[in-house]
């Protein structure tokens, strides 16, 4: 590599890092782009292809008139609850692992289950509907939902509506995914190196995103059995 070609090189892979250089992607490219019709890719959960594992649900819903006084009243709803519904997802017995979180003005609840997503859904309010009335209450579009044992179907397609777009593990298949958005079945292959420009689009039109499919594990062992057998103490 000649000393041109390296300086060459330095300079093209620096240009991001240039805020002259972003003004015109960001002020020019981006909003005519957005303007374009884009197509929203959903949010239900995959499973990659050759690769069998458990599925996450990751919904957010925004909170009505978001506030610290609204915030606190979720806490309660859910506590007051939680037995229950730990009851209720053991009945369902397809989730490993389901938690609630407030981030910002929205409430979360992530789950990792096995099976179908609608099945695992319907299976959840089926067992503890009554119990989940009190926590949609507090969320924007909840009150349609209530009671939510006599609107299952309406309950499941509005938790798909809100969850959360999870990005492929397979880079490419975001073109997929996008296609099957816009209703595209046979459509020509796409280029490869127009899919950061495919990525920067979906993240506008998905601004809140899972990172591919994370990991997950069930050990033969628990920690407490291994360290027995070691006899190591706590």
């Amino acid at each position: 590599m000649t000393p041109e070609t390296r300086w060459l090189n330095r300079t093209v892979k620096g240009l991001p890092s240039k805020s002259w250089f972003m003004f015109l992607p960001r002020h020019v490219v981006l909003p005519y782009r957005v303007w374009r019709p884009q197509a929203k890719a959903a949010g239900r959960p995959r499973t990659a292809a050759g690769r069998k594992r458990a599925k996450d649900d990751e919904p957010h819903h925004p909170l009505k008139a978001s506030s610290a006084i609204r915030r606190a009243q979720a806490t309660p709803a859910i506590a007051k609850n939680v037995d229950e519904m730990f009851d209720g997802l053991d009945n369902v017995g397809t989730v490993h692992t389901a938690r609630f979180l407030l981030l910002g003005g929205h409430i979360c609840m992530i789950s990792v289950y096995d099976g179908d997503f609608s099945n695992y859904i319907r299976d959840f309010i089926e067992t503890i509907g009554s119990v989940f009335d009190d926590v949609i209450t507090l969320v924007e579009g909840g009150d349609a939902m209530i009671p939510t044992a006599h609107n299952i179907q309406a309950f499941i397609d509005w938790v798909h509506a809100h969850d959360l777009f999870q990005a492929p593990d397979v880079p490419t298949d975001l073109f997929v995914l996008q296609d099957a958005a816009a209703g595209i079945t046979d459509g020509a292959p796409h280029p490869l190196t127009s899919l950061p420009r495919a990525l920067v689009l979906q993240l506008h039109a998905n601004p809140n995103i899972s990172l591919g499919g994370g990991y997950r594990a069930y050990p033969g062992y628990s920690a407490a059995q291994i360290r027995y057998k070691f006899r190591v103490g706590w």
